[in-house]
């Protein structure tokens, strides 16, 4: 678990222009259900859509305000929820004990990887709706492995960024890993060399997968940097947060 309900991302470019439209929004998947949403829409699209994968709390402050950030450098940018088929399609209506780990437990185990494809599917389509056709998937901690997996062809993306996201097996499911020779999208994964979650050997065996694929990918690993360190409050680590912003918005620079 990620980010704390008032953490915030780092800003390092300077705003472009605010964006034209930032707004929660309901999207319905292919089987029906309801999830939440939120569009950060640029006043004039100058590179790729990003889909904005957030960790296992879901939709938070945090991943709307990395929304906005986006669009303020040209690029429409949709953060999607996960929860929609067993805690309701309205993030904003929760408890703030949802994002506790027992609380959250129950909705998390019951997630498929049919149903957050099928979430994926339409949040792009929406994205993709008044928007460029090149759409870059990135995501956080458990929206990072997303983002990897979200680099089969069946979604079509030009790009996935992962920040710290678990590529191993997690209870016999397979990781990005186990499934590097089926991804097709270029990645970029951001790493923090103390992350205490995330083992050099499992960041070494995903590296080696995806060599051994021949598949196109960038590891960064920054010393000394913990599991979150890309937040506004790490001060501590604001070269590796800073580094990383401007490398993403490099890879979306050439992801058009």
């Amino acid at each position: 678990m990620c980010y704390d309900p008032d953490a915030a991302p780092p800003a390092f470019s300077p705003a472009a222009r605010p964006p034209a439209e930032a707004a929660p929004l309901t999207l319905t998947s292919a089987d029906g259900t309801e999830f939440g949403a939120f569009l950060a829409r640029p006043e004039v699209t100058t590179g790729v859509g990003v889909l904005v994968l957030p960790d296992n709390k879901g939709l938070s402050g945090f991943y709307r305000k990395t929304a906005e950030r986006l669009a303020e450098q040209g690029h429409p940018a949709l953060v999607l929820d996960y929860y929609g088929r067993t805690a309701g399609a309205f993030p904003e209506n929760r408890p703030t004990e949802f994002g506790e780990l027992p609380n959250l437990l129950p909705h998390l185990l019951a997630l498929t990887p049919e149903g957050l494809d099928a979430d994926l599917t339409a949040a792009l389509e929406r994205l993709r709706t008044d928007g460029p056709a090149e759409v870059v998937a990135l995501g956080f901690c458990f929206g990072g492995r997303q983002a990897f997996r979200a680099a089969a062809p069946r979604f079509g993306l030009t790009g996935a960024v992962g920040y710290y996201g678990y590529p191993d097996t997690i209870n016999g499911a397979p990781g990005p890993t186990q499934l590097a020779a089926d991804l097709t999208a270029p990645i970029l994964a951001f790493w923090g060399g103390a992350d205490e979650h995330i083992p050099s050997a499992a960041v070494e065996a995903f590296d080696a997968a995806l060599t051994g694929a021949g598949h196109p990918h960038e590891f960064v690993t920054y010393p000394g940097a913990p599991h979150n360190f890309f937040e506004m409050s790490a001060v501590e680590h604001f070269g590796a947060a800073r580094d990383s912003w401007h490398r993403l918005l490099e890879f979306l620079a050439r992801s058009r």
